[in-house]
């Protein structure tokens, strides 16, 4: 299920946002595996550096958060309770 991107605008941002709005939906709620670099990849046929970073941006706005060798989850919102 390939999302219709804009070719015109970074990809990595719109991958981003995308899986940002699935996190604030709660399609991936707290605590559950956002997909891997691969998945995203193939779901948005884009290639694995431009999912990488979409990722790592994920990370870096404190979203989502990575566990070596176990993937990327979804992480506690920083002003939650």
């Amino acid at each position: 299920m390939s999302a219709d991107l804009d070719r015109t605008r970074p990809i990595w941002r719109q991958v981003a946002a995308v899986i940002q709005g699935r996190i604030e939906d709660g399609t991936y709620p707290v605590g559950s595996k956002v997909p891997s670099v691969v998945e995203l990849s193939a779901e948005f046929e884009v290639a694995a550096a431009t999912a990488q970073k979409a990722l790592g941006h994920l990370k870096g706005e404190g979203l989502v958060r990575t566990e070596v060798g176990l993937g990327s989850f979804v992480a506690e919102p920083p002003s939650a309770g």
